[in-house]
């Protein structure tokens, strides 16, 4: 019984050393791969958001290539790093840019803007000309007054 609970305490120790040891030797380094992200893919997309006009950081066209650039960023460095990607801290990232840079745009990510012409003119002429019709007829059966005395 004492060597077998003697054996079983070595195995965990073992595994206990192994645990600590081999994450730090094989793994992704989370802090430094934060720290690089932040470094080089943030940077760099603070510049090009920066040359972008304010008023098209909520248009996907202006700003896709942008978003790509970064997200290739932080997955390049992901592979160089032997981390995983996605991960919590590529979440933390892009949720940091959104609330940062995206944050007052709709959730389709189209800016608003009016229809084209040729929706918007028959929504307005139509009205119009209807009201300028009706007025006419109004006149037009105000002034012949047969048959009503």
């Amino acid at each position: 019984m004492a060597l077998e609970s003697a054996s079983l305490l070595k195995a965990g120790l073992v595994l206990l050393l192994a645990a600590h040891v081999l994450p730090s030797v094989s793994g992704c380094h989370t802090g430094y791969y934060e720290m690089v992200i932040n470094k080089f893919c943030l940077t760099k997309f603070q510049l090009d958001m920066g040359v972008l006009d304010r008023g098209l950081w909520c248009s996907w066209k202006d700003t896709m290539e942008i978003y790509e650039g970064t997200t290739n960023c932080t997955y390049q460095e992901a592979l160089k790093m032997d981390c995983f990607w996605p991960n919590q801290i590529v979440d933390r990232f892009f949720m940091q840019i959104h609330r940062i840079y995206f944050h007052d745009c709709a959730l389709t990510g189209r800016l608003l803007h009016d229809p084209p012409t040729s929706i918007l003119a028959p929504f307005i002429a139509v009205p119009v000309l209807i009201t300028l019709l009706m007025t006419a007829l109004v006149v037009w059966r105000s002034k012949r007054t047969e048959g009503v005395l």
